[in-house]
């Protein structure tokens, strides 16, 4: 049997900070010697609900962090950005944040606080070897 932990694939990963609610994140192009925060959980912290595993139901839910300068996930300021569609992956995805481990943000080279968007994936991998067949 496949941990349903490890279904996430590569979910758990910084996307980059943004200033203000709705502002995209920065990436390559964001402001000079900034860089996001990096996940370093060595397995995804997020369980995949065990029904919608059954169901091969998949989704992303995109969470509002915002991590201190020490790499801290501050839980009360998370926040669903965009929901999944689906009410148990967006509560799997909450309920996982607790156990997020972050590098933090550096603004030329020194640890900051920062708030950014983390996309948390919901693949089965059934589903993932059916896709491009006919």
């Amino acid at each position: 049997m496949i941990p349903r932990r490890l279904l996430l694939l590569v979910g758990v990963a910084a996307c980059g900070g943004a200033d203000q609610p709705g502002e995209l994140p920065a990436t390559n192009g964001g402001p000079r010697g900034f860089e996001p925060p990096v996940a370093t959980n060595p397995e995804a912290p997020v369980e995949y609900p065990l029904q919608l595993f059954d169901r091969q139901i998949e989704g992303t839910v995109v969470l509002r962090l915002f991590v201190d300068e020490n790499g801290t996930v501050v839980p009360e300021s998370t926040r669903i950005a965009e929901g999944s569609g689906h009410p148990a992956l967006d509560s799997a995805a909450l309920a996982g944040v607790s156990q997020m481990r972050f590098a933090p943000a550096r603004n030329n080279g020194i640890p900051v606080a920062t708030a950014f968007l983390q996309p948390i994936h919901f693949r089965h991998p059934v589903r993932e070897s059916l896709v491009g067949e006919p």
